[in-house]
């Protein structure tokens, strides 16, 4: 088995195809030497690779906007020149992907990796950086920073973008070399009116003393150009869900493996947590389009892990292990696997309290 060298991290990621360019959701081990990805069908993981990512020699980019709807890419390039998108489910999972792919390509050059360390806390803006000229590179048609429309507290904002959006697309740019650098930055264009906070979250962090914290890393923290127009709330609903249920803050969000209603076959979701109001809405992370594919209340929700021995009832195919219910207050049974048992419990500990 390749595996044996000793695995440095193992998870779900979304993989662009060679061939036809599509998504497909892969479990990825990520070895000393190597990048290994496997297909998972009905709840496992296959014996044998589906393929590998030789990293001796490999460059990555993290962030990586050549995607502008799928954010949070880290692409890799190999020696012999072949491209490798992998999508994770949040920027912090992101970065420490990236942080632990770019150590297994310099594991052998020791210097290289406490010259990495020293970038990632360091701090240092360019010299005469024009504020002006950032502002019109982030209106760029093509390449500037993508205008969404987000929810903040039940409202609607058009045209704005989340402050993590930002941050990615700062040091994309290479305006800055880090996030702390790319927060400095941001919280400067803040101050000379070139942008400013929209929505709760955000305009809170202003009132902050600390520099460094006025302005939100965060993908929940939204922010507009100054002179965009004001707050512009509207009635449309998303797809047979309430726009009210993606108010809530986000506590959780992760790839898990979900049984279906109808075909009873296993898929892997992407799974969002909200709190205030409490829902767990879950998206299929092979389409672009960002909206749930189901999801619903947690009020009044019971939840629990399954026995790891045997495939417990209700359970279709030969999955088991790390399985947990989740019983609606309409007796809707949704059944889910998580990748580990701590993974299982981290799971059920931030629902149990929101039911």
């Amino acid at each position: 088995m390749e595996e044996e060298a000793g695995v440095l991290k193992e998870g779900f990621l979304v993989k662009r195809g060679h061939v036809v360019r599509n998504w497909k959701v892969r479990w990825f081990v990520l070895l000393q030497d190597k990048l290994l990805y496997y297909k998972i069908e009905g709840g496992k993981k296959e014996p044998s690779p589906k393929g590998r990512i030789l990293l001796d020699g490999c460059t990555i980019t993290c962030p990586c906007l050549e995607y502008e709807n799928r954010p949070l890419l880290i692409k890799l390039k190999t020696k012999t020149n072949t491209d490798y998108f992998l999508e994770c489910c949040s920027r912090e999972e992101r970065d420490s992907w990236a942080l632990d792919i770019t150590g297994a390509i310099h594991a052998g050059h020791p210097v290289q990796v406490q010259e990495l360390h020293r970038m990632k806390n360091s701090f240092k803006l360019l010299e005469n950086i024009s504020l002006h000229n950032i502002v019109e590179r982030m209106y760029d048609s093509s390449t500037g920073i993508k205008l969404t429309r987000n929810l903040d507290q039940g409202n609607r904002y058009k045209e704005t973008f989340t402050g993590s959006a930002l941050v990615d697309w700062l040091i994309s740019n290479s305006f800055a070399v880090s996030r702390f650098e790319a927060v400095t930055l941001a919280s400067m264009l803040m101050d000379e009116n070139f942008l400013r906070p929209v929505g709760v979250r955000s305009t809170e962090a202003t009132r902050s003393s600390d520099p460094s914290e006025k302005f939100l890393d965060d993908s929940t923290a939204l922010y507009m150009f100054a002179e965009s127009s004001k707050k512009n709330t509207s009635s449309k609903e998303e797809v047979h869900f309430n726009i009210s249920e993606f108010s809530g803050t986000i506590v959780k969000q992760g790839f898990l493996v979900k049984q279906g209603h109808k075909r009873k076959n296993w898929k892997v979701r992407k799974f969002v947590l909200r709190a205030d109001p409490a829902f767990l809405h879950y998206y299929d992370p092979t389409k672009e389009d960002n909206k749930p594919v189901g999801g619903f209340s947690l009020r009044g929700c019971l939840v629990s892990a399954l026995e790891d021995n045997g495939v417990p009832a209700g359970v279709k195919g030969n999955v088991q292990g790390n399985l947990f219910k989740i019983i609606t207050k309409n007796d809707i049974h949704y059944y889910i696997q998580a990748s580990s048992k701590a993974e299982r419990v981290q799971w059920i500990e931030a629902i149990k309290p929101l039911t």
